[in-house]
């Protein structure tokens, strides 16, 4: 029963994170389960998706709620996604654990400095119609769900900093639009690592239900919060997980 509670406790921090950045809280979930529940990186990975899969389904019906999400901008990211993310999730049950882990922290700080970067650079403000669209979201929809597939967090994190920079959406306009990528991919990345036993149920069930509590009310702040202070705090949240898989190694 401790260790019930202690998966649902924890779910529902992961779950207002995942609401909050628009990532249905993968990425902190593997590297605590990694560090702190000593599963090796692909099992962390696919336990992670267990609680993913359900948060993301519902924070995207949240954004589209709050922020409606176009079908025709969506539908090419979550097919390409989709596609890619099942070969990426294939090759990744292949690969050694520490080479998965060391590749996830180089992955995790890319994005990192990315995004930094990006906050002392000057943009153009976002703009109420998208600079592109088809082919070049179908190619971002298969960039990110390879790596969606191949680390197991949904491409999310991929998909949201190159809308906004690239594409020129807003920020919780494109965590709605990642959103709508990172359904599909997550879904079909769960499937394989679970068929090839990659996954502890246990654990994962519990973060899942732990999640639904609370990813509505991240949601919610993430559309109250001032756009500069979402992107600071996804940076550090992102520099944080690389940190605390550091210690993994």
């Amino acid at each position: 029963m401790v260790d019930l509670a202690l998966y649902l406790a924890l779910g529902v921090a992961l779950g207002t994170v995942g609401g909050l950045f628009g990532i249905g809280g993968g990425l902190i979930a593997i590297p605590v389960l990694g560090v702190f529940f000593g599963l090796d990186q692909q099992i962390a990975q696919g336990t992670a998706l267990v609680m993913v899969v359900p948060n993301v389904m519902l924070a995207l019906w949240r954004y589209h709620q709050r922020n409606r999400i176009e079908l025709r901008h969506a539908l090419p990211l979550g097919v390409m996604g989709f596609s890619f993310a099942w070969l990426g999730s294939i090759w990744a049950v292949g690969i050694d654990a520490d080479v998965m882990r060391v590749g996830f922290i180089v992955f995790l700080l890319a994005l990192a400095s990315y995004n930094l970067l990006r906050m002392f650079t000057h943009n153009a403000p976002p703009s109420a119609q998208m600079r592109y669209s088809w082919p070049w979201l179908g190619v971002l929809g298969a960039a990110s769900g390879s790596m969606g597939g191949l680390f197991g967090v949904g491409g999310a994190v991929v998909a949201t900093p190159v809308l906004t920079s690239i594409f020129g959406t807003s920020q919780v306009v494109a965590q709605g639009l990642s959103l709508a990528l990172a359904l599909p991919s997550t879904s079909v990345t769960l499937v394989t690592y679970a068929w090839h036993h990659e996954v502890d149920w246990l654990i994962g069930v519990p973060l899942a239900v732990g999640g639904l509590l609370s990813i509505s009310w991240g949601v919610k702040v993430a559309h109250a919060m001032p756009e500069r202070m979402l992107r600071g705090l996804f940076c550090g949240f992102l520099a944080v997980c690389a940190v605390m898989l550091t210690f993994k190694v």
